[in-house]
């Protein structure tokens, strides 16, 4: 199976309304509410594809409760952590060309809290064949957070995909994730500027690392290896909600990974399940039968 880790999950609230305007009073047309956090969107893909998942992370409070109980409702495989603080909340607003989100910060959890997570998560690594590490951190955690869990899963030889950003993400990048999924905003956070050349990306291997895949939003992707780079992009651009998109991505770096996918079709299919993220108006879940179609019409090839 693959374990997906959240350690930041939120009830995740979404709006549709027929054009986002600023200052203005919008009629939603639909509401959405469902579990939220960005590896809660990767197990909600990964399940809604047949995979076998298992989600993990810290919930906490009445909103806590509310996020396990649509959960289980789903019918995602989970083992979650208690903890006292209240799980956060997030609101998307989308319109037919983009959405708009506003993220509660989250609760603070304690150091004994996260020992007793990290001891939760070697024991669940026990019958995984990746895991997944996504999303931010809450607050009275160390940014070092997913660089002590995927130094737990080398140990264990087990391939981790890391999607964060900030300091979480430039740490756990010395911890040697198998792959590390930033976007260009976040890479360029990290490298300092726009536009980093293939030699300053591939600086950020370390031992052990495969890859950075490299999300270039509606231009596709771009992994850049030790040995190589590859890029996929899509036929033509989708509208829709581009907030699963990277979710998505992750759920077929992951899959990839399990069954050693080589590169060319690997970055195919994430682009394709990526867009048919963006196509399904709830991040977290994918229009199949476009990813049926999309995965035929992908242009995807070595740099050389």
């Amino acid at each position: 199976m693959i374990l997906t880790v959240t350690l930041n999950p939120a009830l995740d609230l979404t709006y549709e309304v027929e054009r986002l305007r600023p200052y203005a009073t919008h009629r939603v047309s639909a509401v959405h509410e469902r579990p939220g956090g960005k590896g809660l969107n990767v197990a909600g893909v990964l399940h809604a594809l047949g995979e076998p998942v298992l989600a993990t992370g810290l919930l906490g409070g009445p909103t806590g409760a509310r996020v396990q109980a649509l959960v289980d409702a789903a019918g995602l495989p989970s083992s979650f952590a208690a903890i006292a603080g209240e799980t956060r909340r997030t609101v998307t607003v989308a319109d037919h060309t983009d959405a708009t989100g506003l993220w509660e910060p989250g609760p603070v959890v304690s150091a004994a809290e996260w020992s007793a997570f990290a001891a939760r998560f070697r024991t669940l690594l026990d019958g995984a064949a990746v895991v997944t590490l996504s999303g931010s951190l809450p607050a009275g955690l160390s940014p070092d957070a997913y660089a002590e869990l995927i130094t737990i899963a080398r140990s264990l030889g087990i391939p981790s995909v890391l999607d964060t950003s900030g300091e979480a993400l430039r740490l756990g990048l010395r911890a040697g994730p198998t792959l590390a999924k930033p976007n260009e905003a976040e890479l360029a956070a990290l490298m300092g500027s726009l536009g980093t050349p293939e030699p300053g990306i591939r600086s950020l291997l370390a031992p052990g690392s495969r890859a950075v895949v490299v999300s270039r939003g509606p231009r596709g992707l771009h992994a850049v290896t030790a040995d190589g780079s590859w890029r996929a992009a899509p036929a033509s651009a989708l509208r829709g909600n581009p907030t699963g998109a990277g979710d998505a991505c992750v759920a077929a770096l992951a899959r990839g990974l399990r069954d050693d996918t080589p590169w060319p079709p690997l970055l195919a299919d994430a682009v394709a399940l990526s867009a048919a993220a963006v196509a399904a108006p709830v991040a977290g879940s994918v229009d199949m039968d476009r990813y049926s179609r999309l995965k035929e019409a992908i242009d995807a090839g070595s740099d050389g």
